[in-house]
Parts: structure tokens; C-alpha cells; sequence
């Protein structure tokens, strides 16, 4: 059971307080003679090397090495907290102004630190910033919109009179209400036999890389009509995207410098909320 490759314990700093086996999902146990583990029920989530107080776990999925120790200094508050969460809000005008590749990478950096369920990872991204590449894309989805509508497809759709607004304006107007000019399309993606958790794992990490944004001075907004038309799997999108055949689309958002800035924050509904 015990494996000094997988985890090793520092005797001498290991004062067998306990923590890293209560965190513990099921991996570690506690002997006389310090933490014993199955490195087969390991997740690799590194919470026993985080918690514990005197840096006495090393674990080779999880390296102490890797670890950054938390600066309470550089922890919000919860005032600032609340203001930034209702200070962001979906941004449908842009600003027609490209997105370095460096920021867009840091930005998608932070989505990999999202929870996931069993801490399964595995979200990768495809970032569209062709201009020409995505007003195709535009085009294709709305003739996919105007067939799915025709057949009936997206009639059970509670959104179904915004769409078929969406498409009037995009054909009539000749606006782009579809990508809505945004310079940036951020394409998450999972492995084909993970699709449904990939799906919930996606929602995770693009929360992650739309609050991160604020602080780029960038704004997002989910790309709805993209991704029921390439989770549908409309070959004539598909074949755009250069998408390895055995991933999937989970979700997508649009990138870009807001043309428009707010004044006000977040207004919802009142809390809905029962005790038991």
C-alpha cells in the first residue's frame, strides 16, 4: 500500500497532526508511524500537501515544489468580493480592437485552476481570431438556425422569438448578431466518451475565465446559437474548426474590450431559499 515514489513524508518536519488524512477523500490513513496511502485512489487534487502546516507531505502528482503559499494579503474581502462578482455582466458590444494572443492565453490560463468533478480536467481550447474565419461562422450558423427553426428543432426553445429576432437582424440589418463582432471566439472542448461531464466541467472553467477577465479590462458573453449548432454537430461549422475528431464542443464564449461600460451593478430577482 504505501509507495515512497508516489508520496514522501518528511519525518522530521511531520508532527502526525491528522490534517492531511481528514482532507482526504479516501487516499491517506494515519499509522504510528505517519500517513500511509493508496496512490490508486488518488485524484490528484493536492489537498494534502496544501493544508498541511509544516510542509511535510511531497506529492509526486501534486509537487510541493509546485505548491504557492497563500499571501493573506492578498486575499478580498467580502465586500470587494460581492462588488466585483455583481460588477460583471455580459458584454454583447466590442470594441473593434484585437485581443493580443498573450492576453487571451493568460486569460485562458486561469480556467485550468477551476474545480472539476473528481478533479478530471481535461477542458482544452480552440480561439478563433481570424476575423474573416468568423464571420463564416456566423453565416453558417444562421443558415443551421433557419433550418433548425423551418423543422422544428428549436420551436420547444423558451428563447425561440429572440432567436428568430436574431436571425431578422442578421439577415435584414446585416448585422453580425450571432458572434456580434467580437474579436475573439473561445472554443472549450472535452474528450467525445466525457462529453456530459466535460459539459459541467466547462460551465466551471469559463466561470473562472469570465470573472478573470474583468481584471484584463476584457468582457465575455456565452455564444448560445454556436454552441447548439456545434453541439448538434452540423458538419458544415465542424468542418471549419480543425477540431480533433475525438473531442467535442462544450461550450463557447465571446472575447473582447467592451465598446460600453456599466455605472450600475447587477440587479436579480430576490433570493429563493428554504431551511430544513
Amino acid at each position: 500500500m504505501n509507495n515512497v515514489d508516489f508520496i514522501k513524508v518528511d519525518s522530521e518536519k511531520c508532527t502526525k497532526c491528522g490534517l492531511c488524512v481528514k482532507i482526504c477523500r479516501g487516499t491517506l490513513a494515519m499509522s504510528d508511524a505517519g500517513p500511509i496511502f493508496d496512490k490508486d485512489l488518488c485524484i490528484e487534487c493536492g489537498h494534502c500537501v496544501a493544508v498541511c502546516p509544516n510542509g511535510a507531505l511531497d506529492n509526486i502528482r501534486t509537487p510541493l515544489e509546485n505548491q504557492v503559499q497563500i499571501k493573506e494579503e492578498k486575499l478580498i474581502d467580502s465586500d470587494t468580493a460581492e462588488t466585483f462578482l455583481r460588477a460583471r455582466r455580459s458584454i454583447r458590444s466590442f470594441q473593434k480592437k484585437v485581443v493580443s494572443r498573450d492576453k487571451v492565453h493568460k486569460l485562458l490560463d486561469i480556467a485550468r485552476f477551476a474545480p472539476t468533478a473528481w478533479n478530471s480536467q481535461g477542458i482544452a481550447y480552440h480561439v478563433i481570431d481570424d476575423k474573416s474565419t468568423l464571420h463564416e461562422i456566423s453565416s453558417v450558423i444562421a443558415d443551421w438556425t433557419e433550418q433548425s427553426l423551418e423543422n422544428g428543432q428549436l420551436k420547444k426553445s423558451p428563447w425561440v422569438q429572440n432567436t428568430i429576432s436574431t436571425i431578422s437582424q442578421y439577415r435584414k440589418d446585416n448585422k453580425d448578431t450571432i458572434l456580434r463582432d467580437a474579436p475573439c471566439l473561445v472554443i472549450a472542448t472535452a474528450k467525445r466518451d466525457q462529453k456530459e461531464l466535460g459539459r459541467d466541467n466547462t460551465h466551471f472553467s469559463l466561470a473562472y475565465v469570465q470573472l478573470y477577465a474583468q481584471t484584463l479590462g476584457l468582457g465575455s458573453c456565452w455564444s448560445g446559437l454556436f454552441e447548439y449548432c456545434a453541439m448538434e454537430e452540423y458538419e458544415p461549422l465542424l468542418s471549419m474548426l480543425n477540431i480533433p475528431k475525438d473531442r467535442v464542443v462544450t461550450g463557447a464564449l465571446l472575447i473582447g474590450y467592451p465598446l460600453y461600460s456599466f455605472k450600475r451593478l447587477v440587479d436579480r430577482n430576490p433570493l429563493e431559499l428554504t431551511w430544513q
